[in-house]
C-alpha cells in the first residue's frame, strides 16, 4: 500500500508541473488530461510496484546503468507491459510516432505541433517533479542536460529532432 501511495503522490506532482507547463503553452484541454492513464489499473499498479515496490530495485539499477528508464527491457514484465500501453495510448511520448513499416524497418514520422509541445512539457515537468531543477532556472537547461545523454535512444522524424533542439536551445557541441 505504501508504494501506492508513494507513486500517487509523485504522479499527482508530474500531472500539476506538466499542467503548469502545457498552460503556459496554451494547452489546457492537454494540461488537464495529460497521463490520465496512469490512473487506469493496468498502468497504475504496474507503474506504483516498479518505482516503490516490489521491483524498484529494477527501476534503481536500470537508472543508474543507463540514466533513463526507457526504452529497454526493464526485466519486469508487468511495468514493460504497462509502459507500452501507455506510450500507445498517450501521443505525447515520442514512441507513439514510431512503427515498423512493411520490410520491418523502424520508422518515426513528425510530431504533431501540439503534442510535441506536450512532450516538452512532460520533459520539463518529470525534471521538476525528480527535483532536477526548481521552477525559477531555465525550465530547458535540464532537458537539455538529459537530450544530450539521450538523443540517440529517442527515435525521431528529422523534421521533429530539428524543432525540438531548436525550442530547448540544444546545440550538439561534440
Amino acid at each position: 500500500m505504501k508504494s501506492k501511495i508513494k507513486y500517487l503522490a509523485y504522479l499527482l506532482k508530474h500531472k500539476w508541473y506538466v499542467m503548469i507547463e502545457c498552460f503556459k503553452a496554451g494547452l489546457i484541454l492537454q494540461g488537464l488530461t495529460h497521463d490520465l492513464s496512469k490512473f487506469t489499473r493496468e498502468e497504475f499498479i504496474p507503474y506504483s510496484n516498479f518505482f516503490y515496490g516490489k521491483t524498484s530495485y529494477l527501476y534503481k539499477k536500470a537508472k543508474k546503468k543507463n540514466g533513463y528508464c526507457k526504452p529497454f527491457i526493464t526485466g519486469d514484465q508487468e511495468f514493460d507491459d504497462a509502459w507500452l500501453i501507455h506510450c500507445k495510448r498517450n501521443k505525447h511520448h515520442w514512441q507513439w510516432w514510431v512503427f515498423p513499416d512493411e520490410q520491418g524497418i523502424v520508422r518515426a514520422i513528425p510530431i504533431d505541433k501540439k503534442y510535441l509541445t506536450e512532450m516538452l512539457c512532460d520533459w520539463v515537468a518529470a525534471g521538476k517533479a525528480q527535483g532536477h531543477c526548481s521552477p525559477q532556472n531555465d525550465p530547458y537547461q535540464n532537458v537539455r542536460e538529459w537530450y544530450k545523454c539521450n538523443k540517440n535512444k529517442i527515435q525521431l522524424a528529422p523534421n521533429t529532432r530539428e524543432e525540438i533542439e531548436k525550442r530547448i536551445g540544444y546545440t550538439d557541441t561534440k
